[in-house]
Order: C-alpha cells, then sequence, then structure tokens
C-alpha cells in the first residue's frame, strides 16, 4: 500500500490542502492508497480562510510515507520549523518523493532538498525565490516539473495538473482522466506549457471556433495537420492563426499535436491489444520506431513497458 502524507501547517489555505487530498484521496480513492494529513503537532491548525482544522497526526506520519506533499506555505520569507525541516530530510533519505506545491516548493529548499534539482514556484514569486536559492534550477516558466524523486509545481490550479500527474503515472492515463472528468477540470496540461501568457487575448467568436477545431483535430490524429492546413481552414493567416492558437493553448501547433498523440497512444496501450505498429497509426505517430523514441525522450520508458506498467490498473 502507498502511504501518502499532506502537510498541514499554521496559515494553511484551505483550497491548497483540498487538492492533494481531493485528486489523490477522495476522487481518486483505491484501496491501495493510505492519504494522511499531518501536522507538526496534532491538534488544532488555523487556515487562512479564518477558521481551524482539527489534525490527529504529526510528523511521524511523513516519515512511514512513500509520498510527502508539502502545500503552498504562507509566505517565502516565512520560515519552515526545524522539526519539519528534518522530518521532510528523514523522509527523502528514506526513499519518499518529496511534493511542493506552489509555494511548498520553498520548504522543500530550505530543507536542501532542491539542490541541484530543476524545479518550479507561482511565477510571481521566482525572481524571490532565485534569490533565496541559488542553487537550485529553478524553472519559473512551467507548470510542474519532476526531477528524480522530488516533484513541484507552479500556482494554484497547477496543482491540480502536478496532483493529476502524480495519479497518472501511478495509475495510468483513463483513472486520471476518470478524476480529472469527476473534478471538471482539463484531464491533461503538460508540465511544459507556459505557467501564464503575458498579454492574454481577449475571448472571441474566433477563439471559440478554434476550440472546436481543436476537438476535430483530437478525433482525427492519425491525419496530417499543418499550421497553414488548419488557419486556412479559419480563414486566418498563418501568423494570426499561430497567436491566437498559443493564446488558447499555451503552445505551439507542433508541440500540441505531439502531446495528444502521446496521450492517445497511452490510452490505447492502456485499454486494447493493438499491436505497436496499430497504436502508432491511430495515434498519428507514424511507426513504432518513431514512437518507441517519442516515449524514450518524453516518458523514459518503452511503450511496451508502459502498456505493462499500466495495463489493467
Amino acid at each position: 500500500m502507498q502511504n501518502i502524507a499532506v502537510l498541514a501547517f499554521e496559515g494553511i489555505s484551505p483550497f491548497h490542502l483540498s487538492v492533494p487530498c481531493l485528486v489523490l484521496g477522495e476522487q481518486g480513492a483505491d484501496r491501495e492508497v493510505a492519504l494522511t494529513v499531518c501536522a507538526e503537532r496534532p491538534g488544532r491548525v488555523r487556515t487562512s480562510a479564518g477558521f481551524d482544522l482539527v489534525v490527529e497526526h504529526g510528523l511521524e506520519g511523513l516519515r512511514q510515507a512513500s509520498v510527502v506533499i508539502v502545500p503552498s506555505w504562507p509566505s517565502p520569507a516565512q520560515p519552515a520549523g526545524e522539526a519539519v525541516l528534518q522530518a521532510l530530510r528523514e523522509a527523502s533519505a528514506a526513499g519518499a518523493q518529496l511534493v511542493g506545491l506552489c509555494l511548498g516548493a520553498c520548504v522543500l529548499a530550505e530543507a536542501g532538498l532542491l539542490d541541484g534539482r530543476r524545479a518550479t514556484t507561482h511565477w510571481a514569486y521566482a525572481d524571490d525565490f532565485a534569490r533565496r536559492y541559488p542553487q537550485v534550477a529553478l524553472d519559473p516558466d512551467v507548470l510542474y516539473v519532476e526531477d528524480g524523486d522530488v516533484l513541484t509545481s507552479a500556482g494554484t490550479a497547477a496543482a491540480i495538473d502536478c496532483c493529476l500527474h502524480m495519479l497518472r503515472r501511478r495509475k495510468g492515463n483513463e483513472w486520471a482522466n476518470q478524476v480529472a472528468r469527476r473534478l471538471v477540470v482539463a484531464p491533461h496540461r503538460q508540465g511544459g506549457q507556459a505557467q501564464f501568457i503575458d498579454q492574454p487575448l481577449p475571448q472571441t467568436g474566433q477563439d471559440s471556433r478554434l476550440g472546436a477545431l481543436l476537438d476535430r483535430v483530437r478525433a482525427s490524429l492519425q491525419a496530417e495537420h499543418t499550421l497553414d492546413g488548419l488557419a486556412q481552414s479559419m480563414a486566418m493567416s498563418r501568423r494570426t492563426f499561430s497567436r491566437h492558437f498559443h493564446a488558447l493553448t499555451g503552445c505551439t501547433l507542433g508541440e500540441w499535436l505531439a502531446h495528444e498523440r502521446l496521450a492517445h497512444s497511452q490510452r490505447l496501450l492502456e485499454s486494447t491489444n493493438l499491436s505497436m505498429d496499430e497504436v502508432a497509426e491511430r495515434a498519428g505517430l507514424g511507426s513504432a520506431v518513431t514512437m518507441r523514441r517519442l516515449y524514450r525522450q518524453r516518458l523514459g520508458v518503452s511503450p511496451a513497458a508502459w502498456r505493462l506498467a499500466f495495463r489493467g490498473g
């Protein structure tokens, strides 16, 4: 059984505490997972919303967990207690995966657990984080990033993406997608997707039409989709289409297509008996050779290993 411990602390945001509990506990619950909320001292914990929580478990829960999650910390300038930092170090030394959601990355950095690793945090605090923890390879432009046994996310809604990523890694695409549908959120935003857009475009009728176009492309990923062809179908110039596409998705057409085709191939590997060549063809990846190369680059495993790991749950 996998033990997931979520750290609660004075001034915690109820939203940030609820995200891992909801995605990995309540909605993503299965008999293979036990989720526990822990605090430095059991008892009442004041939240940022003005009400108290009653936490039954102390820091021993962190030391016994295979995954330890630190929700968003109140402020980068607020130090964590030494007992908390030591419990995190001990959990890491015991082989636990450490997860810092939003400003929770500051606590992991303060404990020295992000030294020499890639990490991210909320974009508004990126400069401050970089000054405080220069030994961390900060990437402020992504939603979440995984470096070995450490996972960090950007702010607010990106915590949901990060926890869905964890669920997807453990249970596969279909399980994570079911949870996402129940939560009424996007099933999968890539970790490398931009946190925000500097000059967001207002929603227009063209953007609504573009969303419908993307649904049609998703339904025909095996077909060839070019920038010029899609722009023409929207009666837009190449430049205008690219601008609206990036505003809507946060990435280029090529990046979006690669992600969608990869995700579709994962679903096919998990839910069908199709051969590797058939999966690659239906997902629009061309051949099994191309698909294997993409899996190695993006996931670090072969398609066969992915099917073996996630088939049946």
